[in-house]
């Protein structure tokens, strides 16, 4: 999986986020991609080789292994990033598309030909690629929905995780009676307390993220409120002031 290509993706959708939004992709690559890339694979690289049971059944140890770990943790947590990293593309494709359009207009707005004009519109071309666009109006609305997407992917790979694994805690001793198993297996699980440490971290950072998507989301709200109380108070001033000028002028026509 190439993060740095996934990486400098989500950095151009962040020019145009908010704080916490910034906060949300450093937390992302530092507490969960990084720790994933550099610790995951030494934490469970022995997953499957170290998993013992007390039976030299053909067969009984891969079904029994099957059974208890049916997804790997590592697949799951790389899915998850996945996904999660996916809503914020809808933001760069908008952007795309919003620069797409305001580059053909200003190069059909511009006719002349001269050095001067074609220097200026060199200029406004590349001040429209390092622009960093408000959040309201259609953008809004699509920043709003990637948040959205966010929350539910992490929630349900979340409650994914916590029904297939039955909790977060990994347990030292798993039993096991499926065929080709002789009778009742016990069966092993190596490291047991540091996966359930790194699981738990991992299940934490991805908690810690949501919470961070749901005051991104609140603010963008609250925002958008706060916008529109303030337009609708400045409509009332301006009608008020048109009244008032209006009676004015009424005034000194009837004089």
């Amino acid at each position: 999986m190439s993060w740095p290509i996934l990486y400098a993706q989500l950095v151009g959708a962040n020019r145009h986020s908010t704080s916490l939004g910034k906060v949300w992709l450093s937390v992302l690559f530092i507490f969960r991609v990084m720790v994933l890339v550099v610790a995951a694979e030494s934490v469970w690289g022995d997953e499957q080789s170290d998993f013992t049971c007390n039976t030299l059944q053909p067969g009984c140890e891969n079904v029994c292994y099957d059974q208890f770990f049916p997804v790997s943790h590592i697949r799951l947590w790389c899915l998850q990033l996945l996904f999660v990293s996916t809503p914020p593309l809808l933001v760069t494709m908008y952007v795309a598309y919003r620069n797409q359009s305001d580059r053909k207009r200003l190069l059909e707005g511009s006719g002349r030909s001269s050095f001067l004009s074609n220097k200026c519109q060199e200029e406004d071309l590349n001040t429209l690629k390092r622009r960093r666009l408000p959040i309201a109006g259609a953008l809004w609305w699509t920043y709003a929905f990637s948040l959205l997407f966010r929350l539910l992917f992490e929630g349900g790979f979340m409650y994914a995780l916590y029904v297939v694994y039955d909790g977060f805690h990994m347990p030292r001793l798993v039993q096991c009676d499926q065929w080709p198993c002789p009778n009742l297996v016990d069966c092993f699980i190596s490291r047991p307390t540091e996966k359930t440490i790194f699981t738990v971290f991992m299940a934490t950072i991805s908690s810690i993220c949501m919470v961070l998507n749901m005051a991104e989301l609140s603010y963008l709200v609250a925002k958008a409120v706060t916008r529109s109380l303030c337009g609708q108070k400045e409509r009332k001033r301006r009608s008020s002031r048109e009244k008032m000028h209006n009676k004015t002028t009424q005034k000194l026509v009837s004089v």
